[in-house]
């Protein structure tokens, strides 16, 4: 483990760091999309984060919430990224909740009005 304790590191940087996000630029662009905030504040990439502080991740339809114990400035391995923070994210629903919601086929284009008024209804939009 790096010894970098206390030292304030940028959000992205720090993200990619721990293997949170695959790039450093996926990083930054999920900060400006609003997918990533610290200590429940939406933030830009340059946003430093220090030990204690609360990340949260939204990533592949899942929040990933973790809390800051070391701010490694490089990227590190998976084994040893991992005692960078503590997971606090709850666990993912079961495979049998996902597969039964209902999904568009691959290439099947837009939706049609009537399919669009029915998802609205299915997700109770007026």
């Amino acid at each position: 483990m790096p010894a970098s304790a206390g030292t304030p590191v940028r959000v992205d940087a720090w993200v990619w760091a721990v293997r949170l996000i695959k790039t450093r630029s996926m990083a930054a662009e999920a900060c400006r999309a609003g997918h990533i905030k610290v200590n429940g504040v939406s933030v830009k990439p340059a946003q430093q984060v220090v030990p204690g502080d609360r990340v949260r991740v939204w990533r592949d339809h899942r929040e990933i919430d973790v809390e800051v114990l070391d701010t490694p400035r490089k990227r590190l391995g998976a084994p040893a990224a991992r005692l960078c923070y503590a997971d606090h994210s709850p666990p993912p629903p079961p495979k049998e909740i996902l597969a039964s919601q209902p999904q568009r086929d691959r290439g099947a284009g837009r939706p049609t009005k009537r399919e669009r008024r029915q998802l609205d209804e299915l997700r109770g939009r007026p």
